[in-house]
């Protein structure tokens, strides 16, 4: 289809609608093939019409505008059957659809804050052996940390023997966190000189205070250990994609270490707080971590997938026409009528859009036209015109 540009000395843009008008006037059918012309209408959209044929003051032709087409809206035009198919034209019901929106987000590991325990004698003593001596050492619930001298815990030693292993003696130790399997021995009749302490969790080794040799006080913190079968993924949400989040909705995470493989978790928490400068909110993601591949303070990229509630009306991405000004969908009309809509959008999901005003389910949409292609920038110009009012 061949367009044919016309200046309008001192108006603006004036160049640009006169080729869309030619190409709206060349796309209808003035012959009316099958019917009567109902009247002759402006080409530019402006609300003057003509019973017989004329031309405008551009020495454009007006639109004829069919009987068979009096329920048209405004601006629609008409195609020849051949045409539609030689120019690729295809349609979609619209119908109401289960919408999900897909928040993609930066993010960073960290360990489960739930998940960590510090090991703090109750007693002080000094450490005779370490069974555990590096950072980042695996350990096992029960296993032995350290073995300790502690004259305190000697003297409640003697206490609960002398005491006939009553009641009371055992729970002074028992309030010390005395090792269940060195009473035991004590109950054996032993009566051992070092204690082994336990670790109270199964994980791994973060920090190391504890020294050979070295003497702690009640309450000195000599390790800390956390459980990795599970971390926390911290994400960093635009302000605009926080109406889109919700607790509990399914996250897939990526980190550069093992690109090719998706680790799954969900949302767990939104914090109250938004960042001032990066205009950011914080989530929290929790991921299982069975084989420790994921570690603390790795680069994440995390996508969160949230449903909307309820169906919503929904057209394909392809269908809708943005001007910039407002967007507009083509609606067919049958028999090669297409009529353009002024629709109200909502939400943008990937494939879909949402429409709040504008059309109605099962009514049909173009969604694709090689003409719309080929003259995307004319197609929008015409589209401006069809209004009554809208030319300028």
């Amino acid at each position: 289809m061949n367009f044919v540009a016309r200046t309008w000395p001192g108006v603006a843009g004036a160049t640009l609608l006169a080729v869309a008008a030619s190409f709206v006037a060349q796309a209808a059918d003035p012959a009316c093939p099958g019917g009567k012309v109902k009247y002759y209408r402006n080409p530019m959209g402006t609300p003057d019409t003509s019973p017989v044929p004329r031309k405008d003051s551009m020495n454009m032709d007006y639109i004829a505008v069919c009987e068979d087409g009096a329920g048209d809206g405004p601006g629609t035009v008409k195609i020849s059957l051949d045409k539609v198919q030689r120019l690729g034209v295809r349609s979609e019901e619209v119908r109401e659809r289960a919408l999900s929106r897909s928040v993609r987000a930066f993010a960073a590991l960290q360990f489960d804050e739930r998940r960590q325990v510090v090991v703090a004698p109750k007693f002080s003593g000094w450490i005779e052996k370490l069974a555990v001596n590096a950072t980042g050492d695996a350990v096992a619930q029960g296993q032995t940390l350290f073995e300790v001298y502690s004259p305190e815990l000697n003297v409640l030693q003697q206490e609960w023997i002398l005491a006939g292993r009553s009641g009371y003696a055992s729970e002074k130790l028992r309030n010390f966190d005395y090792p269940e399997a060195e009473l035991e021995k004590l109950r054996r009749g032993e009566r051992p000189r070092t204690i082994a302490i336990p670790s109270p969790v199964g994980g791994t080794v973060i920090e190391k205070m504890a020294v050979e040799g070295a003497r702690f006080r009640a309450g000195e913190t000599l390790f800390r250990i956390v459980d990795t079968s599970n971390m926390w993924v911290i994400a960093e949400v635009y302000e605009q994609d926080l109406a889109f989040v919700r607790i509990g909705a399914t996250a897939r995470v990526s980190v550069n270490a093992w690109p090719e493989q998706a680790f799954e978790g969900r949302v767990t928490f939104i914090y109250p707080g938004m960042g001032k400068e990066s205009r950011t909110a914080r989530l929290r993601i929790e991921v299982a971590n069975p084989d420790g591949r994921l570690r603390a303070d790795m680069a994440a990229t995390a996508e969160i997938e949230t449903p909307l509630d309820g169906s919503r009306v929904a057209v394909p991405e392809s269908a809708v026409i943005d001007s910039g000004r407002r967007q507009v969908v083509l609606i067919e009309r049958g028999e090669g009528h297409y009529e353009p809509r002024p629709v109200r959008l909502g939400a943008r999901v990937p494939g879909w859009v949402q429409v709040l005003e504008g059309v109605q389910p099962g009514e049909r949409v173009v969604t694709q036209a090689t003409f719309l292609i080929d003259a995307e920038s004319n197609i929008r110009a015409a589209l401006a015109a069809f209004g009554s009012g809208e030319a300028k």
